[in-house]
């Protein structure tokens, strides 16, 4: 049987590595360049946004931990090889051109790694999900808490 793999998105990435309660699969988990480097941004730059308030919301010795389990990644979330993904990128964009770089990443991971993309509740509003069902790519909404 293959391996199932999901990318998840940012605000899933932050749960996870902050302790909020987060159901996520079994599946090799993947995220995006840019959704690690979003979810970075927000660690380290603090404040009360979707994505930077479960950090301050943590006790300061917690806090440090988390911002450095994010800056350093965990080994169990990978990242697409770059050489295989910006191609897929460029292809992506050819069907999809009114996709945001981030989204664009998004979708072409999922081509090319063959997996469902996970999405944060507010993610899904978006257009990803449009695109991500245009495509044929399997996507789930996940709640948080």
């Amino acid at each position: 049987m293959p391996i199932s793999r999901s990318v998840i998105d940012d605000r899933l990435l932050i749960a996870r590595l902050v302790g909020e309660r987060v159901r996520l699969p079994r599946d090799a988990l993947f995220t995006t360049s840019l959704w690690y480097y979003r979810a970075c941004r927000a660690a380290v730059a603090g404040g009360s946004g979707q994505l930077s308030g479960p950090f301050a919301r943590l006790a300061t010795e917690e806090q440090a931990i988390a911002i450095a389990a994010m800056l350093s990644l965990p080994d169990d979330v990978a990242l697409p090889d770059p050489r295989l993904l910006v191609p897929e990128m460029v292809a992506m964009h050819q069907r999809h051109a009114q996709l945001n770089l981030m989204n664009l990443e998004a979708a072409a991971a999922a081509r090319l790694l063959d997996a469902r993309v996970l999405l944060s509740p507010r993610a899904a509003e978006g257009v990803l999900p449009h695109v991500l069902r245009a495509e044929g790519l399997a996507w789930k909404v996940v709640k948080i808490g």
